[in-house]
C-alpha cells in the first residue's frame, strides 16, 4: 500500500553478513537511513582485515552504521529526525551471531519449533515480556511502531548480542515489521516448515502472504539456510 520502500537488505553468503533496515523518517529520509545503515555494516564486513572477535566487529558494524547515519541527519534538513532498525545475522566457528537494534526481527526455525531471537526494542514489546499483552495484540497496538531503540537519532546506540550453536538444517529468517504486522509466529512457523523449498522460495512465500493480509507497509525478508555439507 506504500508507495515507497524504506526497507533495506543485504544478504552476502561471501563475507557470510546478512541484515534488515528499515528506515523511519519523513519523505525519502527513511530510505536513506536505512540504506546507509545497510551499506555501512556490509562494508565494515567486506573490509575487516583485524582479529578482533565476532561481537567486537558486529559492535564496531552498528557504531558506524550509527554515526554514518546521525550525522547525515545533522547535516542535511531534508533528512532530519531519520532513522533505522537494524537487525544482523553472521557466522563464525559453527556459531551464529545476532545484533539487534529497533522492531525488525531475527527468528529461528530448528527441529520444527520455532523460536524469535530477538526482543523488539519499542513501547509495548515490556507489556508483552510482563504478560500483559500478547505478540497479536502487540501487531493490533496503537502504538506498536513506537520503537526505543534506533540506528541514527541518537550519538550512540546499544545493540543486543545473542550467540548460539548453528546446526545443519537450521533456517534463520530476518524480517521487517511489515511481516510480523501482518504474519503471527503460527503463520510463519507454517511457511518455514514447508521442507524443500528455497530460501528465495520462502522469502517470496512470506511477501505474498504478508500482502494478502492487506500489506500495509513494507514487507523485507531475508531466509538464510545451512544446508548440509
Amino acid at each position: 500500500m506504500r508507495s515507497s520502500n524504506e526497507d533495506s537488505f543485504i544478504a552476502n553468503p561471501r563475507n557470510a553478513v546478512f541484515l534488515v533496515a528499515d528506515g523511519m523518517g519523513g519523505h525519502a529520509a527513511g530510505e536513506i537511513a536505512s540504506q546507509i545503515a545497510a551499506s555501512t555494516v556490509e562494508e565494515v564486513f567486506s573490509n575487516n582485515t583485524s582479529s578482533l572477535g565476532m561481537e567486537e566487529l558486529l559492535r564496531l558494524a552498528v557504531d558506524k552504521a550509527n554515526i554514518k547515519v546521525y550525522e547525515t541527519q545533522k547535516l542535511k534538513p531534508e533528512c532530519r529526525g531519520m532513522g533505522s532498525t537494524l537487525t544482523i545475522l553472521t557466522f563464525l566457528d559453527n556459531h551464529y551471531y545476532v545484533a539487534q537494534v529497533g522492531d525488525s526481527r531475527a527468528y529461528l526455525y530448528r527441529n520444527k519449533a520455532l523460536n524469535q531471537l530477538t526482543r523488539d526494542h519499542s513501547l509495548v514489546w515490556p507489556l508483552f515480556e510482563g504478560g500483559i499483552l500478547t505478540k497479536d495484540d502487540i501487531s493490533r497496538h496503537p502504538q506498536k511502531n513506537l520503537i526505543t531503540r534506533s540506528i541514527g537519532t541518537q550519538p550512540q546506540v546499544e545493540a543486543d548480542l545473542q550467540k548460539g550453536p548453528a546446526l545443519e538444517g537450521d533456517i534463520f529468517l530476518l524480517c521487517s515489521d511489515g511481516l510480523t504486522d501482518v504474519l503471527s509466529d503460527r503463520d510463519i512457523y507454517h511457511v518455514l516448515s514447508n521442507t524443500g523449498k528455497s530460501p528465495q522460495e520462502l522469502s517470496e512465500m512470506f511477501v505474498k502472504a504478508a500482502n494478502s493480509g492487506g500489506g500495509p507497509d513494507n514487507v523485507t525478508t531475508v531466509v538464510v539456510y545451512l544446508a548440509p555439507e
